[in-house]
This record gives structure tokens, C-alpha cells and sequence, in this order.
């Protein structure tokens, strides 16, 4: 498929979801893509292989959260090919990220795909997540698809600053998972998200800490779906 088409396909997802982005971004999310394509021929870094379906589970998938992201320091722990740390540092640019994973293999496409995309806000690390030590803690840890809810936060916690945020990308099973939240976190907003192109039922859960001296509108559980 030329690059022109994969083009119309990401920008006309985007306008569904209300997301603006510079043409230069797009453009590179789409070389993002084709890189991936080619890596994936033998590295096996995702599934799914027909890169028209890249744009809608992969790059949409992925952007759909921008809107409840904040500015700061994010992580995006068991980043795999860089979803959804690459394409949210592609249109955050002023957002300093940080892509982990104990895969070796996932990390080297990471840190190429950084280099070539000269993506200088993004730091790649090669750690297992409960072995990783930053200097400085994010203000937003955010997964996809890599544990349930109680078990990310537990392995995760130890990342997020005092008022920072969790932003997970979950499937439908989501709200049985809430259930099980450690002691001292609540779900401050649980989004539907509509993928353009997918039928697949999609959620963002926001977990924060159950701080005392938060607003108590950021302590209540809320769902709410997009527009």
C-alpha cells in the first residue's frame, strides 16, 4: 500500500478521534510503520502483519489517549515495538519519554527506531520493570496489554510520582480487573475508546493514589466514553 493511502487512513482516524497533528508527525508516524514492517519480517515485534491494519491498532490505538496524558516525564513499561511510547513521544514532542522492556531483541528495534526517527525525547531501557531504578519518577507510567490492573501496579508502582498518574490501554475485561486494585489506588477515570477501523471494545483506565488531600472529584470512580 503506498504511503499516501496509509496517509488518508491515519488522518482521517485522527479526525475521528478529535486529535490534531502536524503533517511532519504523521508522516513519521507512518515511517514508523514501515519500519516496524521490515523488522517485524524477522523479529516478530507484533501480530499483526497487513500494515493497513498497523494504522488502526497500532497508531490510533495508541493515540486515542493523548487527550488524558499531562505534560512531564511518562514510561512506557513493556513497550515491545514502541506501543504506545513512540507514537504518544511523536506527538509530544516536549514530552520526555522513556520506553522499557527485558526483551533484548525489542529494545535494539526500539533504539534504532528512536535513532532513525531522531526522536531526541525518548530514552530506551533494557530492564526488567521491577529491577528499574530511575533518578527521577514519572508523572505518567502507562501500559498496553502488559499485565491486569492489580498486577501492573504492583510491579509498577515503585515508577509513578506521588501525584502522577497510571494510564493503562485495557480490552473489555477491564471492569472485572478493577476489582482487584491494591490498597491506596482508585480508578480517577475509565474512558471507552472507539477505534476508528476497529470493533475490538477498548478502555483507558486512569488509576491514581488515593490521596486524602486530592480534590474527591479526582477520587471517584467515573466512565465515561468519548464526544
Amino acid at each position: 500500500m503506498p504511503d499516501s493511502e496509509l496517509l488518508d487512513r491515519l488522518g482521517g482516524g485522527l479526525q475521528q478521534l478529535g486529535i490534531t497533528l502536524p503533517a511532519t508527525a504523521q508522516e513519521r508516524l507512518i515511517t514508523y510503520l514501515r519500519l516496524l514492517e521490515r523488522w517485524n519480517r524477522a523479529y516478530n515485534l507484533t501480530a499483526v502483519r497487513d500494515i493497513r491494519q498497523m494504522v488502526s491498532r497500532h497508531l490510533l490505538d495508541s493515540l486515542a489517549v493523548l487527550p488524558l496524558l499531562r505534560s512531564g516525564r511518562l514510561i512506557d513499561v513493556g513497550s515491545g515495538a514502541g506501543l504506545p511510547g513512540i507514537p504518544l513521544a511523536m506527538a509530544r514532542p516536549e514530552m520526555r519519554c522513556v520506553l522499557l522492556d527485558s526483551n533484548a531483541k525489542k529494545t535494539r528495534f526500539l533504539i534504532q527506531a528512536a535513532a532513525e526517527l531522531e526522536l531526541s525525547n525518548v530514552e530506551v531501557v533494557h530492564s526488567r520493570v521491577e529491577e528499574y531504578r530511575p533518578a527521577e519518577l514519572f508523572d505518567t507510567v502507562t501500559t498496553r496489554a502488559f499485565a491486569g490492573l492489580g498486577e501492573m501496579i504492583r510491579h509498577t508502582r515503585h515508577l509513578l510520582a506521588e501525584r502522577g498518574r497510571f494510564v493503562a490501554l485495557k480490552g473489555a475485561n477491564v471492569e472485572g480487573e478493577i476489582e482487584n486494585l491494591p490498597d491506596g489506588f482508585v480508578i480517577g477515570e475509565l474512558t471507552v475508546l472507539q477505534i476508528p477501523g476497529s470493533n475490538s471494545l477498548r478502555y483507558a483506565a486512569v488509576i491514581r493514589r488515593d490521596t486524602q488531600d486530592l480534590p474527591g472529584e479526582l477520587r471517584a470512580k467515573k466512565i465515561r466514553s468519548p464526544g
